[in-house]
């Protein structure tokens, strides 16, 4: 599953986690697009969006945690910079990421809760 397809119909407490690994010599390329990117997407604003990425100790693992209010169709796709990142992926990763859906069993202030 992709962002693009965590559709607005589903609830807050599923989310998506995208874990994935990057060359080691992409890390500062990666890290760079994203700050771009999430730059966007706090200037756009979106209403009932919950998006972070983050990295591993390890250096090259990057997990993606994204959520949709109930009734939120995914606003990132409409995102140029998104768009822009998502392009650069293929270039960046060491190997395909592994997605997951997951549902959020308890949370504080972390996926708009609390």
């Amino acid at each position: 599953m992709t962002p693009e397809q965590l559709e607005g119909s589903q609830l807050m407490n599923t989310m998506l986690m995208l874990q994935a690994t990057v060359r080691p010599e992409c890390v500062a390329e990666v890290e760079a697009a994203a700050r771009t990117m999430f730059a966007a997407i706090e200037a756009a604003g979106p209403e009932g969006l919950h998006y972070s990425s983050v990295r591993s100790a390890d250096g090259v693992t990057f997990v993606a945690l994204l959520a949709l209010d109930e009734g939120v169709e995914n606003p990132l796709p409409a995102i140029p910079e998104f768009q822009d990142f998502q392009a650069g992926l293929g270039g960046w990763l060491a190997a395909p990421p592994a997605p997951d859906q997951m549902t959020v069993v308890g949370s504080y202030g972390m996926f708009g809760a609390g």
